[in-house]
């Protein structure tokens, strides 16, 4: 079975805010990592917004933690958004959660202190989708 990925870049408030819809796994994880990882070196806060996401694997969690670590070297910090307990269970037993912050819901993180001042309003930056295979693992 084919899974499509879509991921959408907009900037509200201080924050980019990348949205991810479908399955992150190794046939996906690149559409997810390399903006994530772009926009972290912008030293402007940023959030995962994970939400819309069935499925994430290894190399997903993989890529937040790398996202996370290079957002923090660029002084900025990386929140993840997403309501679903398994997806929370997830990243505390992986230890995930000492590496970003977790919120349930955007309007949450987004009112999380960001460390920067920028006040700009929401605008969407780019989307893209991508073809992947069968989710599997977590």
């Amino acid at each position: 079975m084919d899974e499509t990925i879509t991921i959408r870049v907009q900037r509200e408030r201080a924050y980019q805010i990348v949205t991810v819809a479908g399955v992150v796994d190794i046939n996906t994880v690149a559409q997810l990592r390399n903006p994530l990882f772009e926009l972290a070196a912008s030293g402007h806060p940023l959030v995962a917004d994970l939400d819309r996401v069935s499925f994430i694997d290894h190399v997903g969690l993989a890529a937040l933690v790398g996202a996370a670590k290079r957002a923090a070297t660029h002084g900025a910090s990386l929140h993840v958004v997403c309501a679903r307990s398994q997806f929370w269970q997830l990243f505390r037993e992986t230890g995930l959660d000492r590496h970003v912050a977790l919120f349930h819901t955007l309007d949450e993180a987004l009112n999380f202190p960001a460390p920067t001042g920028d006040t700009s309003h929401q605008q969407t930056v780019e989307e893209t989708s991508a073809r992947g295979g069968p989710a599997t693992g977590v």
